[in-house]
């Protein structure tokens, strides 16, 4: 697997950087890995900017990022003459904190289950979520328990297993479902 990390994406430059390097065979893999963390209490005074920037990065920027990439997510999937569920044909790969779980989320949310779906399955291209786990980043902090090291070979080994019964899941980083 050849990775290319890019930040700030929705520019047509970044699609044709990214198209340059994947050629005909399009894009198998967009990992999305939404990172900011503004604190934010229901107890606190009401502020609309901390809400913008954490839904900004963590929500439009993983939809736009998907959009920008989606033709040569689908370009790759179309190189593939079976109805195949894979990482080796398309796949859009979430990373996404445990606390992300709509079942395990007391305050409530709301069910976007119908949404891999919907985008997904006429090109035949897998989605699925992932908790890295407590990682020792900015973001996890020193007393995390595992290192980005540990997270990032547990997660491309998960990313090998996928197949179709694994679309529109939501999955620890060893691939151990976690409720919606």
């Amino acid at each position: 697997m050849q990775f290319l990390i890019l930040s700030k994406i929705g520019k047509k430059c970044e699609l044709l950087s990214v198209e340059k390097i994947v050629g005909e065979r399009g894009l198998t893999i967009l990992l999305n890995n939404a990172g900011i963390f503004v604190k934010y209490f229901t107890n606190q005074e009401p502020n609309r900017a901390d809400l913008i920037k954490n839904f900004d990065t963590n929500a439009a920027g993983v939809a736009v990022l998907t959009q920008t990439f989606f033709p040569l997510l689908r370009k790759a999937a179309g190189q593939v003459h079976t109805d195949e569920f894979s990482v080796n044909r398309a796949a859009i790969l979430n990373i996404s904190s445990g606390v992300a779980s709509i079942a395990d989320n007391t305050s409530g949310s709301g069910n976007s289950g119908m949404l891999a779906y919907r985008i997904s399955k006429p090109d035949h291209i897998l989605i699925a979520m992932f908790c890295p786990g407590w990682v020792k980043t900015d973001m996890g902090g020193s007393d995390a328990t595992i290192t980005v090291d540990q997270s990032t070979e547990a997660l491309v080994s998960s990313f090998q297993k996928l197949t179709k019964e694994h679309h529109g899941g939501y999955f620890r980083r060893d691939l151990t479902p976690i409720p919606f």
